[in-house]
């Protein structure tokens, strides 16, 4: 199976495709080509994923640069290994060459209409708009392996809550009582100003919840700055401080989150987190959560919106506890 894009969102959305593959086939072996940073992910499923085989690159392929010695090595190795090489990278104009040239027995995945399709048999055509999970969930039930359902999932163990609870402040968190603010995102111009998070931050302390600020070691500078504008009690800040798996435990047991649409927004779907989620310059019809009511989405700079966004989520679940 072929996706080496690099976030995390990307590879959640993989996951219901995953269930049915794994459903319909309990025996096989199951190897992500993948980008050396999903080994976390791959690690978090051993029941869907048996083995990650690290991504090389691949000519007009953007997640990262051709290396040409490991890419012949790869392309030698695999040759006549696999029964099937799935495409779930993208549309195909250059990821179906690449499968094709993996030498397996047979080849699936999506193609865009008018361009190059490997196999009419076992290749669906490409339709924009629609949502990532079910793109690839609907290519699983075209080559005869029914739906396990559309949900994403993360698995939360308990050595991610005793992980939590041993960084520093993280103790004091009561399931139900903080709320998630994530103001990074890994491209700028999905970055939501500092002003609206101030806010909005503001709007769920009067609710009566702390305020939990999360971002990666690289976004430092942004919650720093977020936090020394916040003029509310309590104000936790883990920036850099979490792992995928005490990140997944923060979520489960905060009472939501607001975000921009960034990966952290889709562990809030996999680990049913409420969450408002803003989309400034992606396509929410492909990557918002399929789950409309417990998962708000505001398209464009607008906080009146999310505070509303905000006041409902808490109106609607105004106890989840785990």
């Amino acid at each position: 199976m072929f996706r080496a894009l690099p976030g995390l969102g990307d590879l959640l959305c993989a996951v219901p495709a995953l269930r049915a593959l794994r459903a319909g086939e309990p025996e096989a072996e199951i190897t992500l080509l993948g980008l050396p940073q999903a080994a976390p992910f791959a690690d978090r499923f051993p029941e869907l994923i048996d083995r990650l085989l690290p991504f090389p690159g691949f000519p007009g392929l953007p997640e990262q640069p051709v290396r040409q010695a490991d890419l012949l090595d790869l392309l030698g190795e695999v040759q006549g290994q696999y029964d099937l090489a799935l495409q779930l990278h993208g549309s195909g104009p250059i990821s179906n060459v690449l499968v094709s040239l993996l030498g397996a027995s047979q080849a699936a995945g999506r193609f865009r209409p008018g361009q190059w399709c490997p196999d009419p048999a076992r290749f669906l055509p490409y339709e924009d708009g629609q949502p990532e999970p079910l793109v690839w969930l609907r290519l699983m039930e075209f080559l005869g392996y029914p739906s396990q359902g559309e949900t994403l999932a993360f698995p939360v163990h308990e050595a991610d809550r005793a992980a939590l609870l041993a960084l520093p402040g993280a103790h004091a968190l009561r399931p139900g009582s903080y709320a998630v603010i994530h103001p990074g995102a890994s491209q700028p111009e999905r970055r939501w100003a500092p002003r609206n998070f101030v806010l909005v931050a503001e709007r769920l302390a009067a609710r009566g919840l702390r305020v939990v600020l999360t971002g990666t070691s690289g976004e430092a500078e942004t919650t720093r700055a977020l936090w020394e504008a916040l003029n509310v009690p309590g104000v936790l800040d883990l920036t850099g401080q979490t792992d995928l798996g005490t990140l997944a435990a923060l979520l489960a047991g905060a009472r939501l989150l607001v975000s921009g649409d960034t990966g952290i927004s889709h562990l809030a779907a996999a680990t049913r987190t409420p969450s408002a989620v803003v989309f400034l310059a992606s396509d929410p019809a492909r990557w918002a959560p399929l789950d409309r009511e417990r998962h708000r989405v505001v398209v464009g700079d607008d906080v009146g919106a999310v505070l509303h966004e905000v006041d409902f989520l808490l109106a609607r679940e105004p106890q989840r506890v785990r």
